[in-house]
């Protein structure tokens, strides 16, 4: 790769990360991706590079937009900290107050912590998903409303890989009346001039890198030997690994019908819905600002975002896994928000939040440095390289900070 095919800005004492993302372009491991890191309110990094299309035809640039998956989650979790904030949602409120029609079926006392938390028990569909009908909304929710829950609410933390979006955009929607794409648009995007949309108008499609996935959905065959293995003999994390394993709930989360046609991600009935749980569109650069106002006090030149003590709120641990849709492991969740997810760069060893996607994005912020952080590509890779790229980056960075 020539070398203009890095373009952007990086600060001589960040040289080390700007190196490690172009070398993950220049050895081809990522196809197109951009990076931005907001530092005590400077943007000391905002570069991009590589190319949107598997035939590295088309260059990325300054303005290219890349669907972020469930780095999305941590968004629309930040809208819902907003009206938590305002007082027009209570964590402890049962979710059938402000939505009544999903108050049946064993879901009466599901509270809105537990959706946030992951730990409603909703973590699929029972009825195979509408993949010809991501636009409509109602349609999603009315599902969920009316389906049992795979396990007993507040029972155990199984990660919401895409009802999280209907179950918590519903919760804003109910309470706000706007749609939570409205609703991050018109409260974040526009105030703070940032580049990202969960639902995108048509007049935006071209500027989409395409989504390049990977034939079936990233995994670690590996695990599966630990069925056959005694509890026993195992230690506290493989026995994790085991019963999570056997109860089978990762393969309801992550629906392998959906991905049939991994174009899907590429085309408009895909982009132009509001899927809060995994559409997001943007560049870096927006959320790295986002994260990093969040992680200095939360405002920004005279407009508020969040107050500190929401804030603290929403990185607070409130569920510490393990996860029995993520394989078992120990996964922390503060309000919507990761606070530790293993294998990543967010870690709970740092005052961090954030959140990562499938596709190998990673965004968070750190409350001790100041930081906010945003790595976003098009290429997924498989379960063990998948944040191989933000996790190079995220070492070089905190060698110098």
């Amino acid at each position: 790769m020539s070398e203009q095919l890095v373009s952007g800005y990086c600060d001589p004492c960040f040289q080390a990360v700007g190196d490690v993302f172009k070398q993950s372009l220049q050895s081809k491991f990522e196809v197109g991706a951009s990076l931005a890191i907001e530092y005590r309110g400077e943007m000391l990094v905002n570069m991009w590079g590589g190319y949107q299309d598997a035939a590295r035809s088309k260059v990325w640039l300054e303005d290219t937009i890349v669907n972020v998956w469930s780095v999305t989650k941590g968004v629309a979790a930040i809208c819902a900290a907003r009206l938590i904030e305002q007082g027009k949602l209570d964590l402890e409120q049962k979710v059938a107050h402000y939505w009544p029609e999903y108050g049946c079926h064993g879901k009466q006392n599901t509270t809105v912590m537990d959706v946030l938390c992951h730990r409603a028990g909703m973590f699929g569909f029972a009825d195979t998903i509408p993949t010809d009908q991501w636009r409509n909304w109602h349609l999603f929710t009315e599902m969920l409303a009316n389906q049992k829950p795979f396990v007993s609410p507040g029972s155990l933390q199984g990660y919401h890989a895409i009802t999280f979006g209907w179950l918590v955009g519903e919760l804003i929607r109910r309470v706000d009346g706007r749609s939570v794409g409205t609703y991050f648009k018109e409260e974040f995007a526009q105030p703070l001039n940032l580049d990202f949309s969960i639902g995108l108008s048509e007049e935006h499609f071209s500027r989409c890198a395409d989504t390049l996935l990977l034939d079936s959905l990233p995994s670690i065959p590996q695990l599966q030997l630990l069925r056959y293995i005694p509890g026993f003999l195992l230690p506290s994390l493989l026995k994790d690994i085991k019963s999570a394993i056997v109860a089978g709930h990762n393969d309801v989360a992550f629906d392998a019908s959906v991905f049939e046609d991994t174009s899907f991600v590429n085309q408009s009935e895909w982009r132009a819905a509001e899927i809060p749980a995994a559409n997001g569109h943007g560049v870096a650069a927006s959320l790295a600002k986002l994260y990093g106002i969040l992680s200095a006090g939360g405002s920004r030149d005279g407009l508020s975002v969040l107050k500190p003590e929401t804030i603290e709120l929403m990185r607070a641990t409130y569920s510490s896994g393990p996860d029995m849709v993520l394989l078992g492991f120990p996964y922390h969740f503060g309000l919507g928000q990761m606070v530790n997810a293993p294998m990543t760069p967010i870690t709970n060893k740092r005052k961090m939040f954030g959140h990562t996607g499938i596709g190998g994005a990673v965004a968070f912020a750190d409350v001790d440095k100041q930081l906010g952080f945003s790595f976003f590509s098009n290429q997924q890779h498989g379960a063990q390289d998948m944040y191989k790229t933000a996790n190079a980056l995220s070492k070089a960075l905190y060698q110098l900070i």
